[in-house]
C-alpha cells in the first residue's frame, strides 16, 4: 500500500463512519477506483479503531456514568431502576448480534461480500429504506426501550456487508421504532463502540501477519491512518448531531441512491471489476 492511499483511506474512514453511507463502501469503492486495489476488511476494521475512539472520548462523560450505574446495578436494586443502568445493557444486548455474526461469518465478510455489485446494491436498497423511515417516522421519542435495543442491535448486523452502513442500518431501524433522530444518532453512535472495537482489534494480527486480504498496509501507515480517522471522525460526530437536530436524512438518502447507481454503470461498463 502507498502512503497516499493510506491517507486517503484514513480520511475517508473519518468522513463516513458516522454519516449513513457506509464506510466500507467508501473504502471498497475508493481503493478499487482511484488505486487499483481493495485494501481488505482487515485494514478497514483496524482504522475504524481511530473513530471509535473519537466516539470515546466525545462521550467520555456519558460513557463513565453508563459503567459506574452498570457496576452499581450489579449489587444494587435501586441502582439497576436507572437509566444510565439501563442503556448500559442496551448497549451491551444491542452489540450481540453484530458480534456472533462477525466471528461466525468473518471469512465471507472478507471475500464474497466484497462484491462491489452487492455494495452497489445495498447502497440503493438502504438508501430508500433511510428515507422510507425518515419520511413515516413519528420522531416522538427520545428515550430507549429493550425493543428498540434489539431492533437496532440486528440492523448493525446487516453492516456487516459493504453498503449497508452501519450507521445507516441503525439509524434506520431506530426510526422506524419511533426514535427521534437525535436519539437514534447517540444511540448509533455508542451501540458501534463495542463491535467496532472487537473487529478492529480482532483483525491486527491479521494486518501485522500479512495473513488478511487486500492491499497490506505498513504498521506506521496503519497507525498514520487510524490517527487520521480518529480527528477527522471526531469532527463529523459534532457535526452530525447538530445537523439531524435540524434536518431530515434527505441528503443521505440521495446521495447513496445516486452513488449506487454510478457503480452500478461502472461495473456494467467493465470499468470497475466486481472483485
Amino acid at each position: 500500500m502507498s502512503w497516499l492511499q493510506a491517507l486517503v483511506l484514513g480520511l475517508v474512514q473519518g468522513l463516513t463512519e458516522f454519516l449513513p453511507i457506509s464506510s466500507s463502501a467508501h473504502l471498497r469503492i475508493t481503493s478499487t477506483l482511484f488505486f487499483g486495489n481493495d485494501a481488505g476488511a482487515s485494514f478497514t476494521a483496524v482504522i475504524q479503531l481511530g473513530t471509535e475512539v473519537a466516539v470515546l472520548i466525545y462521550f467520555a462523560k456519558d460513557i463513565g456514568r453508563f459503567i459506574s450505574a452498570w457496576f452499581r446495578g450489579l449489587f444494587s436494586a435501586e441502582a439497576r431502576k436507572e437509566k444510565d443502568y439501563k442503556l448500559a445493557w442496551y448497549v451491551i444486548i444491542g452489540s450481540v448480534p453484530i458480534s456472533v455474526l462477525g466471528y461466525l461469518l468473518k471469512d465471507e465478510i472478507r471475500t464474497s461480500a466484497r462484491n462491489l455489485w452487492i455494495t452497489a446494491t445495498m447502497l440503493v436498497v438502504f438508501g430508500l429504506l433511510l428515507g422510507l423511515a425518515d419520511h413515516l417516522a413519528k420522531h416522538q421519542r427520545d428515550e430507549l426501550r429493550m425493543k428498540d435495543a434489539i431492533g437496532m442491535g440486528l440492523a448493525q448486523a446487516l453492516a456487516l456487508i459493504p453498503g449497508v452502513s452501519r450507521s445507516g442500518g441503525t439509524l434506520t431501524a431506530g426510526l422506524f421504532l419511533g426514535l427521534n433522530r437525535e436519539a437514534a444518532a447517540r444511540y448509533s453512535f455508542l451501540l458501534a463502540i463495542p463491535a467496532v472495537f472487537g473487529a478492529g482489534l480482532f483483525s491486527i494480527p491479521d494486518v501485522l501477519e500479512r495473513s488478511g486480504g487486500g492491499e497490506q498496509a505498513s504498521i506506521p501507515q496503519m497507525i498514520v491512518a487510524t490517527l487520521i480517522s480518529f480527528v477527522v471522525g471526531y469532527a463529523t460526530i459534532a457535526w452530525l448531531l447538530k445537523y439531524v437536530s435540524k434536518h431530515s436524512y434527505s441528503a443521505f438518502v440521495w446521495y447513496r441512491l445516486m452513488l449506487g447507481l454510478v457503480l452500478m454503470g461502472l461495473l456494467s461498463m467493465g470499468l470497475l471489476q466486481p472483485i
